[in-house]
């Protein structure tokens, strides 16, 4: 052990180890609750209790079903993760909390952290977000979500008047079709086959339609129903030289795309949005932190708190995610919801 290390060590030594639980996926379709010593927060960390976690349906769908391709194991690993795909793994990235130990500044704040689900963890301050006073930790864990959507829109170049249709209203649909509504005279509809999602889009300022009576001829059409159909729906719905933003992660599943028809006769471009980099239209200007701190500011919108409702209580949650990821459900994933202390 090196020096540095040692001193470390002994700095952590000095105060109260907790004993934590996290959520692991630890086999297709199966993840259990572990629990590790936590030493206590060194210079620079800070010790947070988690309030509630959101779960990514898309992304945690195909990590409990072991279907990350080998090739992305790597791209894919969460900032505080811990495992290896396949199995097991400490995943996910939408975490609010309470700072209960650290620089004195910040103790007693309510913060974002891009953290797998549990209730308590140690990490470096600069991992930590401070949430808006008028944002409610709940709604916060929109956050992650809430960003994906923000560079989704930079990737798109829409703006003011634009026919905006945004294909798939799950929870990341759901975010850029209320950021897209915001631009001024533009006119915006979300497409999905759930008819449940009406009042949900409605209420965010945008239209619903379902596939069969889409809007034709958008300026620009945003992907994120993470399906063939849903694609394909997308490509005919844009207009001549219109872009199609494809926001949906596919892991190893193969896609079949129709290029055929008017693909090409209407020039249209095919535009791949990933949140993992910050849009080049930004990117000399902008760094994570300040589109984190962004995002978290465009929540404060009391009509988001309809795609966070539903909460399950985190002892429950290795029963319940295997019931609510198993393929072929649907609905808007919840959040995880800490016990009070």
């Amino acid at each position: 052990m090196t020096g540095r290390g040692v001193k470390m060590m002994a700095r952590r030594s000095t105060g109260k180890v907790r004993v934590a639980r996290a959520l692991w996926y630890v086999g297709k379709g199966t993840a259990e609750l572990r629990t590790a010593r936590l030493l206590p927060a060194a210079p620079g960390e800070a010790l947070v209790r988690a309030l509630f976690s959101g779960i990514s349906r898309g992304t945690e769908r195909l990590v409990l079903e072991g279907g990350i391709g080998r090739s992305e194991w790597e791209r894919m690993r969460c900032p505080m993760q811990e495992g290896s795909f396949p199995f097991p793994v400490k995943y996910g990235y939408c975490a609010t909390g309470v700072v209960e130990d650290g620089p004195a500044d910040i103790v007693g704040r309510k913060v974002f952290c891009l953290h797998p689900h549990q209730n308590f963890f140690t990490v470096p301050v600069t991992a930590l977000a401070p949430i808006p006073d008028d944002v409610p930790a709940r709604r916060a864990t929109l956050a992650a979500n809430m960003e994906t959507a923000l560079n989704a829109l930079w990737d798109s170049g829409a703006g003011p008047g634009d026919r905006i249709v945004v294909v798939g209203a799950g929870i990341v649909g759901l975010l850029v079709a209320a950021l897209a509504a915001r631009l001024p005279a533009a006119t915006v509809t979300a497409v999905d086959l759930d008819q449940s999602r009406r009042p949900l889009a409605e209420s965010l300022g945008a239209a619903f339609a379902k596939p069969a009576t889409a809007p034709a001829d958008a300026d620009i059409v945003f992907h994120c129903s993470a399906t063939s159909a849903g694609l394909n729906t997308a490509i005919a719905c844009a207009g001549l030289e219109a872009a199609i933003v494809e926001l949906s992660w596919y892991g190893s599943k193969p896609v079949e795309v129709e290029l055929g028809g008017a693909f090409h006769s209407r020039r249209l471009k095919l535009v791949s949005s990933q949140v993992g980099m910050v849009s080049p239209s930004r990117r000399p200007r902008w760094d994570y932190r300040r589109r984190l701190s962004a995002a978290l500011r465009l929540l404060a919108e009391p009509a988001l708190d309809a795609l966070v409702k539903e909460e399950i209580a985190f002892d429950e949650a290795p029963k319940r995610l295997p019931q609510i990821l198993a393929p072929g459900t649907h609905g808007l994933a919840p959040v995880i919801r800490y016990p009070d202390p």
